[in-house]
């Protein structure tokens, strides 16, 4: 029955909690965190224990699987150079340097040690940063940077946790901690890939939505589980996982099933991420009452932790100033390559025209070309500059994962308790002061948002092409019904019709009358194959940045699942 109540009252919490922020403009995420640091000095409020294989194996897998289906797999391409530096390069670099200041402020405490919590306070959390750009118009490749750090810094972090774990119990050398890493990345990119290939195809086979999302939610436990079996990351297999299911999707699972899978998802996301959030705050007062029981100087570990926190993020200013110049100096290179591009174009132009190369290769040389172009102009278009950069050095917020992370730590640590708590200061401070001030940072820099005119432009335009392949699909003397007869005139002139106009997605279509309605059904399935096929083949090329070709793939997908419940209904 407590337990009821205290369920009942933390959901209740966090909605509360989340809406009372959304009106004062404030990220939900760090007003979680405050909320729960006040209740956790309230008498009466229960101490929080919260046992780390919770979140790291209970709450992780699914907080970043749900993130990774939502991010486009070209812009995680597009920009994995950024995302593998901050992810990889800046958590090694932020691990050595913290770890170095650890063992020098700390008499006895082990290098070994002091690494493993180095490597604790290394990884980012973009929850806070991502929903306070996004409110304020962060341009999209910003954010994309932002969210694909946060995918797979966790999995650096914890790999090179757990080679300073085993350190202080036997000598390590440098050469196998970097054998384990590449392994645990390399195994972990294999299981990842093929669960996502798997996950679509098996759900493809289910036509019931129900089944197919009560599947879903099982998948980010399906990739961690034999990831961590095999000694790889299981946190890195859950974010690959979900990349290829969030890439693959459209190819093999119905519209209807995304809907609602989307939905379910992000109500799902919305409470993991704002209950580790909320149950962050509360756990301050017991890193507290942990400290001073163990007859630890509690002041030290406040003092040691906000060291540990301007050396993050001064660090991470000092990596993200190259970083930044290096994106201008591949986007003056890139644009620079234009030119050949569209030489090697012209030559494959030629080849089709003189028949020197076979159809099929022809066609995949062209779109390779295509999508190099693509990639220049996105490079050019998208190059975000210091102000940019000004942004992204200021978002490395920590999160529950540096919390729930340290309570790995074995229980003969030296200093343990404060080791604890330290990493919660770091965490809490780099929140709360980096998460708070960060709209200042972007109001002032005034990062240039994306132009919406170029966005509706854009949008517009593919919406074109796909109405000019449906309607060209229509008037193709071969289209027929499934039995090879003719569809109705009056079935084909309603399909134009509706082609032509466009009409908005959610708003309701008459059905034509019973004798034509299976006719209808049909037809309008085949449209909307052929628009499908068209929207992946723009992807693919990357022609339309990723937002459009999204906003383009939802409005299929309600004109798609609303035909499907018309269909299941008749």
């Amino acid at each position: 029955m407590e337990l009821t109540l205290i369920a009942v009252v933390g959901v209740v919490s966090i909605v509360a909690v989340a809406a009372f922020s959304n009106r004062i403009g404030v990220a939900a995420p760090l007003s979680q965190v405050v909320v729960g640091t006040v209740l956790s000095f309230l008498p009466g409020v229960p101490h929080i224990v919260i046992e780390p294989e919770w979140v790291l194996a209970g709450v992780l897998p699914p907080l970043l699987y749900a993130a990774a289906v939502r991010m486009p797999a070209h812009d995680f391409r597009r920009d994995f150079k950024s995302i593998a530096g901050l992810a990889v390069v800046l958590v090694v670099l932020t691990t050595a340097a913290a770890g170095y200041l650890f063992h020098s402020v700390l008499p006895g405490l082990g290098l070994a040690s002091a690494f493993a919590l180095g490597a604790i306070i290394s990884p980012t959390d973009a929850v806070a940063a991502t929903s306070v750009g996004r409110r304020l118009g962060l341009p999209a490749r910003l954010l994309t940077i932002l969210e694909g750090e946060g995918l797979v810094n966790d999995a650096s972090s914890l790999v090179l946790l757990g080679s300073a774990v085993a350190a202080t119990t036997a000598a390590v050398s440098f050469l196998s901690i970097t054998w384990d890493f590449v392994y645990a990345v390399i195994a972990a990119v294999v299981v990842g890939v093929l669960i996502g290939e798997i996950n679509v195809r098996v759900r493809a086979l289910l036509k019931d939505t129900v089944l197919n999302t009560a599947i879903s939610f099982v998948v980010p436990f399906v990739a961690f589980v034999p990831a961590e079996a095999i000694h790889a990351s299981g946190v890195l297999a859950v974010v690959v996982t979900g990349l290829v299911t969030g890439h693959e999707s459209p190819r093999h699972l119905r519209a209807v099933d995304r809907v609602t899978e989307s939905v379910n998802w992000s109500t799902a996301s919305f409470m993991l991420e704002s209950g580790l959030f909320l149950l962050m705050g509360l756990q301050l007062k017991t890193e507290l009452d942990a400290a001073r029981s163990a007859g630890l100087s509690v002041a030290t570990a406040v003092w040691v932790g906000l060291l540990a926190s301007l050396v993050a993020i001064l660090l991470r200013m000092l990596y993200t100033a190259p970083l930044v110049s290096g994106l201008r100096r591949d986007a003056a290179r890139a644009e620079a390559n234009l030119d050949r591009l569209s030489q090697i174009e012209a030559t494959l132009d030629d080849a089709k025209q003189q028949e020197t190369m076979s159809e099929r290769r022809l066609d995949r040389f062209t779109k390779r070309i295509l999508q190099r172009k693509s990639d220049v102009r996105f490079q050019v278009a998208q190059n975000f500059g210091w102000r940019g950069g000004v942004v992204l050095a200021w978002s490395g917020m920590r999160g529950a994962v540096t919390v729930a992370a340290a309570q790995t730590l074995p229980a003969d640590t030296p200093y343990r308790p404060q080791l604890l708590l330290i990493a919660f200061i770091v965490a809490i401070t780099t929140l709360l002061l980096q998460g708070l001030t960060l709209p200042w940072v972007i109001r002032t820099v005034k990062v240039p948002a994306d132009d919406p005119e170029e966005f509706r432009d854009e949008y517009r335009d593919l919406l074109t092409r796909l109405s000019q392949d449906a309607l060209d699909r229509l008037d193709d003397p071969a289209l027929a019904q499934p039995d090879g007869t003719p569809y109705a005139p009056d079935v084909l002139d309603r399909a134009r019709q509706e082609v032509s106009v466009r009409v908005a997605p959610g708003r309701s279509q008459a059905v034509p009358n019973v004798e034509y309605r299976e006719q209808y059904m049909q037809l309008r399935s085949e449209v909307l194959a052929t628009e499908r096929r068209t929207l992946l083949d723009a992807r693919t090329i990357g022609t339309y940045r990723s937002q459009i070709i999204q906003r383009a793939g939802e409005a299929l997908d309600a004109e798609e699942a609303r035909l499907t419940r018309l269909t299941e209904s008749a």
